[in-house]
């Protein structure tokens, strides 16, 4: 079975990860340096370690089924689904260990993943079983700094904020967020009352925030143009590493 699709071809790399030739042999030492490339003891992989990162792009931006996906790698579906299986966590965006430099302004949002796991996932505003993605990134680089936990998709922003792990990576910062994030330490809108409307200094530091809180919004249309963030079939943690490897291609992407 021949090969169409190869990571030796810039086109392809370009197509499914985003990215261009000096950026992915980036992610390929990056990967290596993980222990991608050593050898597991059984059969050898049909595939390179560049290919099969490749793979693992190429899954999430078009969210093919291993019947689809293999034929095109010329491997079967048994050999595309353990490749996937094997580098998909290598991907993954690594918690921050340091505290963020001086200066440093936070976006916080939550966004939904159709999930198909119903033991992660619930019914939530959309109606479909989602789970709920907190992502933060950096409001000045627009790189994505942390992502949590997936939790069930009816789950309320504040309180998926504190339950996913996320405030955590988050504390030596200021944090903006939306209305939803309400009794967390997030600096949100000033919000109006009956008896207290807003002043025009307060509706204007409104205007302000959400011209800033935006760029996160910007960054999700970004990451979702992979397709796997539409639909995951995955069970366990599969969601979550793909939210976290799509960060890392999308960082990656924006800062090379």
């Amino acid at each position: 079975m021949g090969a169409v699709v190869t990571a030796a071809e810039p086109l392809w790399v370009g197509l499914f990860a985003g990215l261009d030739g000096r950026q992915f042999r980036k992610l390929v030492g990056l990967v290596r340096r993980r222990g991608g490339g050593k050898p597991t003891g059984g059969r050898p992989w049909a595939l390179s370690l560049e290919d099969r990162i490749l793979l693992v792009a190429a899954y999430w931006r078009t969210n093919l089924t291993m019947r689809q996906l293999g034929p095109l790698f010329g491997i079967s579906k048994s050999a595309a689904d353990r490749g996937i299986d094997d580098i998909a966590p290598l991907l993954v965006l690594a918690p921050v260990r340091r505290r963020h430099p001086a200066g440093t302004v936070l976006i916080v949002d939550g966004t939904l993943v159709p999930t198909w796991d119903r033991s992660v996932a619930a019914s939530s505003k959309s109606y479909r079983y989602s789970t709920n993605h907190q992502v933060v990134i950096d409001a000045n680089t627009r790189l994505v700094v942390a992502a949590g936990r997936p939790l069930p998709g009816n789950r309320h922003d504040a309180r998926a904020y504190r339950e996913s792990g996320v405030d955590r990576t988050v504390k030596n910062a200021p944090v903006l967020g939306d209305g939803g994030y309400r009794g967390t330490p997030a600096l949100i809108p000033h919000w109006p009352r009956k008896d207290r409307p807003l002043t025009p200094e307060q509706q204007d530091d409104n205007t302000v925030h959400r011209r800033v809180r935006t760029r996160v919004e910007h960054a999700f249309s970004r990451m979702k143009t992979y397709k796997f963030l539409r639909d995951c079939r995955l069970r366990g943690d599969g969601a979550y590493h793909a939210v976290l490897g799509v960060a890392r291609l999308h960082n990656l992407a924006l800062a090379g």
